[in-house]
């Protein structure tokens, strides 16, 4: 078992991400910004984030890095998960502190992989 937060601000992709996540026993919470995120990991510490990267106000590259940056989420792997599939996108992915990259649509079979490296399952 986890526990996942679930950034993205469509709520298909959120619903569809806690599903797989669910599926393997994962607890999720979910925020629809990068700021309502940060608001709840204020409170709760996951055992990985999902993270997108299109986001009303700061992208998810920007939450990443600031993530990365902070003492009590340094350590936390981070998920980009998003539409933007280029080898450029995935390398700034990488950059900003990504542990892994997910393109969208998702492969079902990919990101429980994933998470599984992640949590340990």
């Amino acid at each position: 078992m986890g526990t996942a937060l679930v950034i993205d601000d469509s709520s298909t992709e959120r619903s569809i991400i806690s599903d797989y996540c669910q599926r393997l026993g994962v607890q999720v919470t979910t925020a629809a910004s990068g700021e309502e995120a940060l608001e709840k990991l204020a409170q709760t510490t996951p055992d990985v984030i999902v993270l997108d990267i299109v986001l009303p106000g700061r992208s998810g590259f920007e939450i990443c890095r600031e993530l990365k940056d902070r003492e009590n989420t340094k350590n936390i792997p981070v998920i980009l998960c998003s539409t933007k599939g280029t080898d450029m996108d995935k390398f700034w992915g990488k950059r900003q502190g990504a542990d892994a990259y997910i393109t969208k649509p998702i492969d079902q079979e990919e990101f429980n992989q994933t998470i599984k490296q992640f949590l340990k399952l």
